[in-house]
């Protein structure tokens, strides 16, 4: 199995690089947003052909039961600043004209996903939680709670929003190869204000966060 691991940060790229060596897994960043994110998957796909694309990083979480430093997997991801109009052919909110409502990610993967939760790392500790659930993206980073509740209105059952990972589904959807959107939540922006969350998880909290998509990605190639 080949696997394509798109990261949008250099401080998540940096975290990433430190964990896998070797010639089945490649790892991309592409900037921050929509834009950067297709373009760069679809060069990751043309070079590399990989049998499944990861996107990875963190994300605000939103839901019971989600703290800073748990993992959102992705059920579905999509467009929370994306609207085509009511007399564009039955379109909802969110959706591109042509393209799924939702782009659903393989149950597989989810399941994959899920089966890390209670298990411990490497060193013996216990990896944060793992949700599945909606993951939203829009070109807005929500650093307000007032941003926050706009998004929930259209998408209430939201687990996460983020920057790229309904771009890179929608390109995968287009290129037919599989996809799974696996962040770790950095801020609850429901809970906070001008992101100190996001900037504490930074600080004091991201120092091996990104080991659990490590687990992801190893028991995902033991599921092969």
């Amino acid at each position: 199995m080949k696997i394509g691991i798109l990261v949008a940060m250099e401080k998540e790229m940096e975290q990433l690089q430190s964990f896998f060596n070797s010639p089945d897994i490649m790892i991309r960043q592409s900037g921050i947003g929509k834009v950067n994110a297709a373009l760069t998957c679809l060069q990751l796909i043309q070079d590399f052909n990989p049998d499944v694309v990861i996107s990875t990083g963190c994300a605000g979480g939103n839901g019971e039961g989600i703290h800073v430093g748990d993992v959102v997997v992705s059920s579905q991801t999509a467009y929370h600043d994306v609207y085509c109009g009511d007399s564009m052919g039955g379109s909802v909110y969110g959706q591109i004209q042509g393209m799924p409502p939702r782009f659903d990610t393989p149950a597989l993967l989810v399941d994959t996903a899920l089966s890390l939760n209670g298990q411990k790392n490497e060193d013996g500790l216990s990896l944060p939680a793992i949700h599945d659930g909606l993951i939203v993206t829009g070109d807005w980073f929500v650093d307000s709670k007032d941003k926050m509740r706009d998004i929930l209105s259209h998408f209430p059952e939201a687990k996460a929003v983020e920057m790229e990972s309904a771009a890179i589904a929608q390109t995968c959807y287009r290129m037919a190869v599989p996809f799974v959107s696996f962040r770790v939540v950095s801020d609850m922006p429901m809970a906070d204000e001008h992101a100190s969350q996001y900037h504490d998880f930074w600080k004091n909290v991201s120092t091996k966060s990104f080991a659990v998509t490590k687990a992801y990605v190893c028991r995902l190639l033991e599921s092969r």
